[in-house]
């Protein structure tokens, strides 16, 4: 190299922020890749409009008249079965009234048929032969207890007199039991006020005393039995 010529010194240009950048080196700035192109927006595929309703046909508004008129006739036929059980009901509580309206008056009036039975009872029997006036009185009080009792019977009032039968609880009400062995077990024996009923429907039972302590007999209760054998 000869002394008039100059060397050049060589500069490093690559910045110096540029990772890998060596001192007293070039290097070319690097290139960023280019962005890629947006992707085409693909638009929804609208749905397909539901097809139209078919218009009904002659059948099926045959058969849906056809069901409306089923559903009324049952609703028909269950408002006249509950219109005829309220008629029945109503028939049978104005019949019940009718029939049992004077319940408590009969039962009061059953006090006054006692003490005629009673007052016959008492009446000894030697004194009413003995004496004609005795006689026409029980004769007097034995007409009137029969009165009585034709006036029961027309309002439906039948009277219970249950001695030799077996005791029924469902219309004998046992106020004492007499110890006898040679009498039947559980038969009535005694009867200290007669019972009534009305109209099937029993109105007071019968007071009674049972026998105790023989043999049970074979009959149902209120049936008769021979209490003297």
């Amino acid at each position: 190299m000869s002394k008039n010529e100059r060397i050049e010194p060589t500069l490093n240009t690559a910045p110096l922020n540029q990772p890998g950048a060596q001192p007293g080196h070039y290097q070319p700035p690097r290139q960023e890749p280019a962005p890629a192109p947006d992707a085409p927006q693909l638009e929804p595929t609208p749905e397909p409009a539901p097809a139209p309703a078919a218009a009904p046909t002659g059948n099926d508004a045959l058969a849906k008249a056809q069901a409306e008129i089923a559903e009324l006739k049952d609703r028909l036929l269950r408002t006249a079965a509950e219109s005829e059980n309220l008629r029945k009901r109503m028939e049978r509580e104005k019949e019940d009234a009718l029939k049992y309206g004077a319940a408590k008056f009969s039962k009061d009036i059953l006090t006054v048929a006692d003490n005629l039975r009673r007052a016959i009872e008492n009446v000894p029997k030697a004194e009413a032969e003995a004496s004609e006036s005795v006689r026409n009185l029980v004769v007097g009080i034995e007409a009137t207890e029969r009165e009585l009792l034709t006036v029961f019977e027309r309002h439906g009032i039948t009277r219970i007199d249950p001695k030799g039968q077996r005791f029924d609880p469902n219309q004998h009400q046992a106020m004492f039991e007499v110890q006898d062995p040679t009498q039947p077990s559980g038969v009535v024996v005694q009867v200290i006020a007669a019972g009534y009923m009305q109209h099937g429907r029993l109105l007071r039972a019968a007071m009674v005393g049972v026998s105790k302590g023989g043999p049970t007999p074979d009959i149902q209760p209120g049936q008769s039995i021979n209490t003297q054998a």
